[in-house]
C-alpha cells in the first residue's frame, strides 16, 4: 500500500489581501455551491487512480477554506472517506482566518473531522494588520483562537509575516512575544516576498520602504530565539513545532526523496499534483473548471486525458514527467529545507547514483564555506547557510 497526501484549494476569501498572488478572490453562495458540486465530482472521478494509496493526511488551502460553510467541508470529507482509504490517524489541516468562523461553526468543523487549524494571524499589531489587508484585528484573531481551544482543537498553527513596509524590529517581537504565550503547537514565520501582479507590488513606491537584508536577518535571529527559548523546534526554514506537532503534510511534501512513497493528489482549482515522476496543475479558469466536471460532460474526460487532448473538457494542464535528474533536483532543494537534512544513502537508494558524483562541487563549495555541515550519512544547512539558503539551494535546481 503506498501513501499519499491530499491538498484540496478553495479558491474563496472575503477580501484580497496586498500582498497575496494566491488564486483566490471573493465570491458568492450560489458560486462557492457551484464550486463545491463540482469539487466532488473530482474527487469521485479521479478516485480509481488512486486504489492503491492510504491517504495520511489531506489539508485544506486557498484562499480562505474557513469561508465555506462547515457543511460543505463535512461533504468533502465524507466524499473522500466514501472513494478513498484515510488513514485512521490522518492529520487533517483547514486554513482559516480570524472572523471566518463562529463558535458553532467551529464546533461544526470539529464534528466533519478537521483536527488541525492553520490560523492566519500574519501580526500582533493593528495597524500592520490593517496595512496588509487583513479584514480582522488582533483582537478578533484571539476570540476565534480562544474559542478554537473550547470546541477541542489540540493542534493549532498560527502564521506571521516578518519584514513588512515600515515594519521595526521591536514590533516583529512584541507579535512573536505576544504569540508564544499563546502556545500553539506549530509556528510558521516567513518573511514577506513581494510578488508581481500583487497590489503591494503596483504601488510599492508609495509604500513605507520593507527592512532591508540586515534587518530582516534580524528578525530571523530573533525568530529563532524566541520559540526556542518557549519550546518550539525549527524542523523547516521557516517552520516550528512543539515535540510532535510537526506538519506532516509539508513534511511528506519536504522529505518526499525516497520517490514512490509518498505521492500528493490536488483537487480544485489550480491544484498540483505529483504522483510518481508525473506532474500535472489543474485549470486556474473557473468557468472552465466548473463545465468539465458537469454530468455530461465526465463520459469524454478519460478518453481526452489518454490522448493528452488539451481542451475545454480537462482540466489538466502542464503535464510533465520529471527527469532523472529533476527528481534528483527536487530531492536535495526540498529535503535540505529541512533542519534534518538530507542522506547520502537515501539518496543512492533513490536514484542509484553516488551524491558527490552529481553534486559535488557544489556540495564542496558550501561545506568549505561553511553553508553545510556532514555528520556521518547526513548533510545539512549550518545556520549560515540557512540565512542565505535561496543562493545555496539555488545550485541544486
Amino acid at each position: 500500500m503506498r501513501s499519499m497526501g491530499v491538498y484540496i484549494h478553495i479558491p474563496f476569501c472575503i477580501q484580497k489581501c496586498v500582498y497575496c498572488d494566491f488564486l483566490s478572490g471573493p465570491a458568492t453562495r450560489q458560486r462557492q455551491q457551484e464550486y463545491v458540486d463540482a469539487l466532488l465530482r473530482e474527487i469521485v472521478w479521479e478516485s480509481k487512480h488512486y486504489a492503491v494509496y492510504t491517504v495520511k493526511t489531506i489539508f485544506f488551502g486557498g484562499g480562505t477554506p474557513s469561508v465555506l460553510e462547515a457543511g460543505d467541508i463535512a461533504r468533502i470529507l465524507d466524499c473522500l472517506r466514501e472513494h478513498y482509504r484515510i488513514d485512521a490517524d490522518a492529520e487533517i489541516t483547514l486554513e482559516m482566518n480570524p472572523g471566518t468562523a463562529a463558535w458553532d461553526k467551529l464546533v461544526n468543523f470539529k464534528q466533519a473531522g478537521i483536527n488541525r487549524f492553520s490560523i492566519g494571524l500574519q501580526s500582533a499589531d493593528n495597524t500592520e494588520l490593517k496595512m496588509l489587508g487583513r479584514i480582522h484585528t488582533y483582537e478578533a484573531f484571539l476570540q476565534t483562537y480562544h474559542q478554537a481551544r473550547e470546541a477541542g482543537f489540540a493542534n493549532i498553527n498560527i502564521d506571521l509575516m516578518s519584514a513588512l513596509p515600515g515594519q521595526h524590529i521591536e514590533n516583529w517581537v512584541r507579535t512573536l512575544e505576544k504569540v508564544v504565550a499563546l502556545q500553539p503547537e506549530h509556528i510558521s514565520a516567513y518573511s514577506l516576498i513581494i510578488e508581481e501582479g500583487t497590489q503591494l507590488y503596483e504601488h510599492r513606491d508609495t509604500w513605507a520602504p520593507v527592512p532591508d537584508e540586515e534587518e530582516d536577518r534580524q528578525m530571523y535571529q530573533e525568530t529563532k530565539r524566541i520559540l526556542a527559548e518557549h519550546g518550539y523546534r525549527r524542523y523547516e526554514i521557516s517552520n516550528y513545532a512543539k515535540h510532535g506537532f510537526e506538519c506532516r503534510h509539508n513534511c511528506i511534501y519536504w522529505q518526499r526523496g525516497v520517490w514512490h512513497t509518498a505521492d500528493f493528489a490536488g483537487f480544485g482549482l489550480g491544484a498540483s499534483s505529483t504522483v510518481g515522476n508525473w506532474r500535472w496543475e489543474n485549470t486556474k479558469e473557473m468557468e472552465r473548471y466548473l463545465t468539465v466536471f458537469q454530468e455530461h460532460n465526465l463520459k469524454q474526460y478519460d478518453s481526452r486525458l489518454a490522448k493528452n487532448i488539451s481542451s475545454e473538457r480537462t482540466v489538466k494542464e502542464a503535464v510533465t514527467r520529471l527527469s532523472h535528474l529533476e527528481q534528483m533536483a527536487e530531492f536535495m532543494f526540498l529535503g535540505l529545507r529541512m533542519m534534518e537534512g538530507v542522506s547520502k544513502q537515501e539518496f543512492a537508494d533513490s536514484f542509484e547514483a553516488d551524491i558527490n558524483e552529481i553534486y559535488g562541487s557544489a556540495l564542496q563549495k558550501w561545506l568549505q564555506m561553511g553553508m553545510m555541515a556532514q555528520e556521518g550519512d547526513i548533510i545539512m544547512l549550518t545556520d549560515a547557510g540557512i540565512d542565505v539558503s535561496n543562493t545555496v539551494l539555488s545550485d541544486f535546481v
